[in-house]
C-alpha cells in the first residue's frame, strides 16, 4: 500500500495559494490537507485578499468549534450578537500578540484581510456541511452586494 505523501506547509504553498486568491472572485482560496469533504477532521489554509467579505455566520453543531491561527499577513476577527451588535473585535497576525483564535460553536463571526495575500491555517470538524439558513446572519447582506462591501468597509477601520 501506497503511503500518502507528506504536504509542506511552506512559503511556495502560502505564495500560490495567495496567488489564487487575488485571481478569485471571492478574493480567497483555501488549499485543503483533508482528503475529502466527508473526511471527519478539516484542516486547510486559506488565502484572503482585502476586501474579501466572509458573511457573518455561526456553526450550531457541537462538534464545529473552529481553530484559526494567522501564518502571513494580519486579519481582524469580529464577533456579533444576534442584533449584529460587534462584541469582539480582535487582530491576528503571526508576530502577535495574539496570533490564533478558538471560535465557539454558536458564535457568530467573521474574518477580515487586513493586509494583501494573508493566510490562516484553520482546523474545525468534518464532514463539510453547507451552512444552513439559521447559521447566516440574517442582519448580514448577502455576499457580491454594495450594502456588503459597505459593511466591511465600516468593519475595517475598527482595526486601524
Amino acid at each position: 500500500m501506497r503511503m500518502p505523501r507528506t504536504t509542506l506547509i511552506d512559503h511556495a504553498l502560502l505564495d500560490q495559494t495567495c496567488q489564487a486568491a487575488a485571481m478569485a472572485d471571492r478574493q480567497r482560496k483555501n488549499a485543503n490537507f483533508h482528503p475529502s469533504d466527508d473526511f471527519p477532521a478539516h484542516r486547510l489554509i486559506n488565502a484572503m485578499q482585502p476586501g474579501s467579505y466572509v458573511r457573518p455566520h455561526r456553526h450550531l453543531d457541537p462538534n464545529k468549534d473552529e481553530s484559526i491561527v494567522a501564518l502571513r499577513g494580519r486579519f481582524g476577527y469580529l464577533s456579533f450578537d444576534d442584533q449584529g451588535a460587534v462584541l469582539e473585535a480582535v487582530t491576528l497576525s503571526p508576530q502577535g500578540p495574539v496570533f490564533g483564535i478558538d471560535i465557539p460553536h454558536g458564535t457568530t463571526h467573521t474574518l477580515l484581510a487586513l493586509e494583501t495575500n494573508s493566510v490562516f491555517f484553520e482546523a474545525k470538524a468534518g464532514p463539510f456541511v453547507p451552512l444552513r439558513i439559521d447559521e447566516i446572519a440574517s442582519w448580514s447582506p448577502a455576499e457580491g452586494t454594495a450594502a456588503a462591501a459597505q459593511l466591511w468597509q465600516a468593519w475595517r477601520v475598527r482595526f486601524d
